[in-house]
């Protein structure tokens, strides 16, 4: 297929992705070959049932698992062949992780979560970092309560918290799996729309749903059956 010259470079490109799990019944392929290019400022959403792949995928684009065979390249870097100290290196710098369970410290404040991941990267002195992580929590509405603990706000309040955490080192591109899996439906449209925000500020989203309606509002879709990439749009 010949290349469009006035199309960006993909920021996340997948080059026959298998993912071989050894269990007691056998090997248990969950990813078949996967092909993908993902592009600058894309939503992505990720369909399937349950078992189909999603987050073995998600975990693929991250550098959280590593693929059995083929190639994943994020940004011209090839993190399939980067040593684990490499890989967690790059990935605290270039990756947004959210999750459906929040993971937020229990005994730290919410302020002291955001501040974290920054402090473990070292990318900005003690002053910034806290100046950086209020202005996040300002963006998703939360920095009256930064002093709070996560167990004195509300479910969908955390993963607002989540959210400004995954944005700290002002990541490449934000990877989420089933997000608002949890949460009620319009505490999920909340969520929804601060990603459409990151995205029309030029970050890259790729999101696992079960929520057919919200995937429908993302730029494309990929169904995952059976550890393959069956259609998209």
């Amino acid at each position: 297929m010949a290349l469009d010259p006035s199309r960006p470079n993909p920021l996340i490109r997948l080059r026959g992705v298998v993912k071989v799990y050894k269990t007691a019944a056998g090997d248990f392929q969950a990813l078949k070959g996967i092909d993908l290019d993902v592009y600058p400022g894309e939503f992505l959403g990720i369909i399937g049932k349950s078992g189909a792949g999603k987050t073995t995928l998600i975990n693929m684009l991250t550098g959280v698992d590593r693929p059995t065979r083929g190639e994943v390249w994020i940004n011209g870097v090839p993190i399939h062949r980067l040593d684990e100290n490499r890989l967690a290196h790059w990935r605290g710098r270039n990756v947004g992780i959210i999750y459906q369970s929040f993971y937020l410290m229990p005994t730290l404040n919410l302020l002291a979560n955001v501040i974290l991941p920054m402090d473990l990267c070292g990318l900005y002195r003690p002053g910034r970092s806290e100046q950086r992580a209020l202005q996040l929590l300002r963006m998703v509405e939360l920095e009256q309560h930064a002093h709070k603990l996560p167990s004195a706000i509300s479910g969908g309040q955390q993963q607002r918290v989540a959210i400004a955490r995954a944005l700290a080192n002002d990541p490449q591109f934000i990877a989420a799996d089933e997000p608002t899996g949890r949460l009620d439906s319009g505490t999920a449209e909340v969520i929804f729309r601060i990603f459409a925000q990151l995205v029309e500020q030029g970050k890259t989203i790729v999101m696992v749903t079960h929520d057919q309606a919200l995937a429908r509002r993302m730029t494309r879709t990929l169904r995952l059956v059976d550890g393959c990439i069956v259609d998209g749009s």
